[in-house]
């Protein structure tokens, strides 16, 4: 089946539905979600939205620098300031679509200050911003009539000249995108949707790791679409591994601890009860993400422990529940009272620096084809992304996508010679089995030879092992019917693979990207 958008948007979080919103007066829209709408990174971050606000003790400078330091001056200052400079107005349209953030008694934004911020600039609703965000953008895009939501769909393909029988190498010119191929698991049909403009907004790569703070969703799928297709993809060396996840084994994706609750007072513990940050950076419990979770990494190798503490129970008890009822909720059904209780915590995989090069207008390298929020790389984040300023990026390079291809899609049309999806002489996957062993070792190779901490020994460990697993999974993908399951997993490998080769290009030990064999500089 053949279908026609003004505007293709592959992904629902904050990037694909604000950018959806903000492009739906003026034509139709497909808003493509794999799973359900609250499925997505968005409806789990916790901590908030940086914005200067407070103008009084902070400004626009000192949010630039604190994103360059933790970027380890990786940054692309230009991308650094468009995202400050234009995050306020972002905000006040954030609020007209039923954002709620928290107030104090006085009616102003009650500002939280997270690891690597000089100032309190942090806006949040409780310990669950990313779920209000998301909640109120459903409704927005639930009540516009000109976007269609196609939930339970999963893109297989983008499409490009590659489909009309053109040979499509990375030295190509002017490749284009004209829709993608779209699986309904439903119907167990590929669908062809043809588009003006496509957006991909699929988030991040998560669930390459064993374990995540992610949503098991986060399979680098539009980073690994665009990547075949021939696109340019950037800096996939740097993943953020938070350092703070609830450690309870068994569960995956595991429960995000916020950096807020650092920023509150609680302060890192071994099992001894003794504080180590000391040791690592004189920012203690507040140093950046990459040194927090380094340490706590040391920390746990030398002792042989499998987690660390986090201590909150100094505060006042009333208070850290009022702050963090969600997390205290989640902690007391596993029998920890967070107020008396220390929390166990080590890193988990969280978030991605790198993915899809765009340019400041959110246009990849191909035609037609922008990429917003986690699975792009617009040079804000560097080698290190500065706590809270994902979703400020996300709306304030959807806005910039948003102008851009409305300017634009007058001169587009339809491709209506894409061929549909043929799937002839293909069958189903012998063994179901095949796939999710295989998904298994991707996420067992990926945690330890391409963690926090890697060596070249490591990552040529990975490059062997991840090569015979892709061969395997592109002749199992060439001889079977389409299915999210062997879709996800070619999309696994291959962003695993990126994450790999761009740490052995790599030579040096820089913001999230530690390689033993390239001791760190120092840099005044």
């Amino acid at each position: 089946m053949v279908k026609k958008y003004d505007f293709l948007v592959i992904g629902s979080g904050i990037a694909g539905m604000s950018y959806a919103l903000k492009v739906a007066d003026k034509g139709s829209v497909a808003l493509i979600c794999k799973t359900k709408l609250e499925e997505a990174n968005t409806y789990y971050a916790q901590g908030g939205i940086a914005s200067v606000t407070n103008k009084l003790v902070d400004n626009f400078e000192k949010h630039i620098e604190d994103t360059m330091i933790a970027g380890d001056w990786l940054s692309d200052p230009q991308a650094v300031t468009k995202v400050v400079k234009e995050a306020p107005s972002q905000i006040r349209e954030l609020i007209s679509w039923g954002v709620k953030f928290d107030k104090n008694e006085k009616g102003e934004f009650d500002l939280h200050r997270e690891g690597g911020h000089s100032e309190f600039r942090i806006l949040h609703h409780k310990d669950n911003t990313g779920a209000e965000i998301q909640e109120s953008l459903i409704r927005a895009v639930h009540e516009h009539p000109s976007i269609d939501i196609y939930d339970q769909h999963f893109a297989i393909e983008i499409l490009t000249q590659h489909h009309l029988g053109i040979h499509v190498t990375r030295q190509t010119p002017n490749i284009e995108c004209y829709g993608a191929y779209i699986l309904n698991p439903e119907t167990n049909k590929v669908d062809t949707f043809l588009a003006k403009v496509t957006l991909i907004a699929t988030g991040g790569v998560g669930a390459v790791y064993q374990t995540t703070t992610n949503p098991l969703v986060a399979t680098g799928d539009g980073i690994a679409m665009v990547y075949r297709a021939k696109g340019t993809v950037k800096d996939m060396e740097f993943v953020q591994f938070h350092p703070t996840a609830l450690y309870h084994p068994g569960d995956r994706p595991s429960f995000l601890i916020t950096e807020a609750m650092r920023g509150y007072g609680a302060v890192l513990k071994t099992k001894d009860g003794e504080e180590f940050m000391q040791k690592y950076d004189k920012r203690l419990s507040l140093a950046p993400r990459d040194i927090v979770a380094r340490a706590i990494d040391t920390e746990m190798k030398s002792r042989g422990e499998d987690h660390v503490f986090l201590d909150v129970t100094h505060k006042n008890s009333e208070e850290t529940k009022k702050h963090f009822p969600n997390i205290y909720k989640k902690c007391l059904s596993l029998g920890i009272d967070i107020t008396k209780d220390y929390i166990p915590v080590a890193p988990a995989a969280h978030y991605l620096c790198g993915g899809i090069k765009v340019d400041f207008d959110a246009q990849s390298s191909i035609n037609r084809l922008y990429a917003v929020g986690e699975c792009s790389c617009t040079g804000l984040h560097g080698g290190n992304r500065l706590a809270s300023n994902s979703l400020i990026e996300a709306v304030v390079y959807a806005d910039a996508a948003a102008k851009h291809s409305l300017k634009a899609i007058d001169n587009y049309s339809f491709n209506e010679h894409i061929p549909e999806w043929n799937d002839a002489g293909t069958r189903s996957p012998e063994e179901m089995v095949l796939i999710t062993q295989s998904l298994k070792e991707v996420n067992q190779i990926m945690s330890t030879y391409v963690g926090i901490v890697r060596s070249n020994l490591r990552l040529k460990r990975a490059w062997d092992r991840l090569d015979i697993l892709y061969e395997e999974t592109e002749s199992l993908f060439k001889r079977s019917y389409a299915s999210k399951e062997i879709c996800e997993l070619r999309n696994v490998i291959n962003t695993g693979y990126l994450i790999m080769r761009q740490g052995i290009d790599r030579k040096e030990s820089r913001g999230l990207h530690y390689n033993i064999d390239y001791p760190p500089q120092k840099r005044e």
